[in-house]
């Protein structure tokens, strides 16, 4: 079976990375196209352009492994079906595990090419996208950022009026800390400063009220270094900032949220539950698709690959739900990101029930 197992291998990498090529390809032209006009007037250099193409088709490499691997699959398995490879060399004594194992050694090398795309290689290609867009088509990122709401401690929270990150100075500074709902002391500036060779904060015209055994005791002063678990990176970043840090960046900053108790630190928890859980859809799917492909058919292989699409359509669909799910407040986000690996991998067990022997 060594000669076989290196000839299906080659096989389900070759039409897989040729799927992949094909949909990503179609996928690229119909977003030049939609764009094409905002090139032309913002006159974005053609090397920026296709920097964002190359950057975009790593993000569509990701999105559509549960399609391309599925369609790869059936489209193999049906073919030695087809040809009664199949019924031959279940006749000759191997068991259908036995078969299974080089679409699933397959499987798993590019499960773990999608981990290392995950974890250092598409946080990259995703920021620069998101740089490109606002540079190009939304017209550049705003310099400021108004009414700041942030957790900077289990306890605290901070606001700011406004912000501005050329400067690194913010207006309107208040830090309220509270314990069991009742406040125990307020510090308020006019104005705070980061200062770059200290590493701190600096308050300008600031005031502190504190509340002690039914007393309130006040301080004022016109400047004052303070130290706060926040730094002029934490103001600004894009709604996706959690899928544009690599692996251990994620995990660094899942740690620095949850020293200070910050409230979206379930959606930095739930990208990292994401990147471990993506690959095992592709041997979970390769199972399923080996299973459904493996009977010879009158009509070919046409109704098998349509309900391959369909079934990876069903995946994606899922794993979204399930992540918004999570997202939303899911009670336990873990399960809920991994309902679409339980339910495929149940179904694809009930499925083997069915393969020929």
């Amino acid at each position: 079976m060594k000669l076989l197992d290196k000839l299906i291998i080659k096989d389900f990498l070759k039409t897989y990375f040729f799927v992949v090529l094909m949909l990503i390809l179609v996928v690229l032209v119909l977003d030049f196209t939609e764009k094409n006009d905002k090139y032309i007037s913002n006159q974005v250099p053609t090397g920026e352009i296709l920097s964002y193409m190359m950057n975009y088709g790593l993000y569509l490499n990701n999105l559509l492994t549960p399609i391309t691997v599925f369609i790869s699959v059936i489209f193999i398995t049906s073919k030695m079906a087809g040809r009664t490879e199949i019924v031959a060399i279940l006749s000759s004594g191997v068991s259908f595990v036995r078969l299974l194992r080089p679409f699933l050694m397959g499987a798993m090398l590019i499960g773990a090419a999608s981990f290392f795309l995950n974890g250092w290689i598409l946080p990259s290609a995703t920021e620069n996208m998101t740089v490109f867009k606002l540079l190009y088509l939304e017209k550049g990122a705003p310099n400021t950022e108004q009414n700041i709401h942030i957790q900077v401690g289990d306890n605290s929270f901070a606001y700011l009026s406004r912000f501005f990150k050329s400067s690194n100075q913010g207006y309107q500074f208040t830090l309220e800390t509270i314990e069991n709902g009742e406040l125990k002391a307020k510090l308020s500036a006019d104005r705070i400063e980061w200062d770059t060779a200290k590493n701190t904060w600096t308050l300008r015209n600031w005031r502190l009220r504190e509340l002690k055994d039914r007393e309130e005791v006040w301080s004022v002063g016109t400047e004052r270094d303070t130290l706060l678990s926040i730094v002029p990176d934490d103001f600004g970043v894009p709604e996706n900032h959690h899928e544009t840090l690599k692996l251990p960046q994620l995990s660094r900053q899942i740690r620095v949220l949850e020293a200070r108790g910050a409230d979206n630190v379930d959606f930095y928890r739930i990208e990292r539950y994401v990147r471990y859980m993506s690959p095992f859809a592709a041997m979970i799917l390769t199972f399923i698709g080996v299973i459904m492909s493996s009977r010879k058919t009158r009509g070919g292989s046409g109704f098998q690959i349509a309900m391959g699409f369909l079934l990876a359509f069903i995946y994606i669909l899922l794993f979204i739900l399930s992540r918004t799910f999570a997202e939303n407040g899911a009670e336990y986000p873990i399960l809920a990101v991994w309902m679409p690996n339980i339910v495929f991998g149940l179904t694809g067990l009930l499925l083997y029930k069915t393969v020929p022997r």
